[in-house]
């Protein structure tokens, strides 16, 4: 059974060879990198370890969509750059997807960090993912292709697209999610702090609930997470969406 990993990346060259070498002499996988325009290296890192790059607008969704496009693998698993799966995880997304009956599922959160508040933030959000059946795409979403395609993908959305896909695949059918096996990386939360991280992407949610539109929603994360890295994301996808000037006749 062919799995195929999709990873998206933006600037992403000091996480990258961490996710992608470990994958590199794994078996019936078929690994998918899709660059939203990185002025890194990060595309070029891609390229050392497997064909199938693509570069696409540096909007996430659109770069998963794309990548699940591309994907000829019975299941797609997505992982975010930094994530380190455990040996045996892709073993055991097959298993539990047939003996379960499950539609997709996602791994309980584990963090790259030693900090002690990661352990909290760990059994917190793996506990609150499997209540409310809606994984977050830091936990290595995985979803058999059929399932994607009936459930149309990731919403073309700038912020919270992996939300709105969990909600999308609790209503496909069942969930399962997996104790062990992915590693992922704590940079944003180190980067911000994890306390404002947290409080952060709560109030995103709250509001997201209460129905404010996902563009208002992204310039209230920008506000509060502003960084070299977001910034520069920013001005990618201005330029991509400003329309073309016309010169006079």
């Amino acid at each position: 059974m062919l799995i195929s990993v999709i990873v998206p990346t933006f600037n992403d060259q000091a996480h990258l060879p961490v996710t992608l070498r470990q994958l590199a002499d794994q078996q019936d996988i078929e690994l998918i990198v899709v660059d939203g325009g990185s002025d890194d290296l990060s595309a070029d890192i891609a390229r050392q370890i497997t064909p199938y790059v693509f570069i696409t607008q540096p909007n996430r969704a659109r770069q998963l969509n794309e990548g699940a496009r591309h994907a000829t693998g019975d299941i797609l698993l997505f992982l975010h750059p930094g994530s380190f799966l455990l040996p045996g995880a892709l073993l055991e997304i097959q298993r539990r997807m047939i003996a379960a009956s499950a539609v997709g599922g996602a791994f309980d959160f584990h963090f790259d960090s030693p900090r002690r508040i990661f352990r909290t933030l760990e059994r917190s959000y793996s506990r609150r993912a499997r209540f409310w059946r809606l994984p977050r795409e830091e936990q290595g979403v995985f979803v058999w292709r059929q399932v994607f395609q009936r459930v149309g993908g990731f919403p073309d959305a700038p912020i919270l697209e992996g939300m709105a896909f969990g909600r999308r695949l609790r209503n496909a059918g069942r969930l399962t999610f997996i104790r062990e096996g992915l590693v992922a990386s704590a940079h944003r939360w180190n980067t911000h702090g994890p306390i404002k991280t947290m409080l952060v992407d709560t109030w995103l949610n709250v509001l997201a609930a209460i129905g404010v539109p996902a563009r208002q929603l992204r310039r209230v994360y920008d506000s509060w997470m502003r960084g070299p890295e977001t910034a520069m994301s920013l001005n990618r996808e201005r330029r991509h969406t400003q329309k073309p000037k016309q010169t006079p006749a």
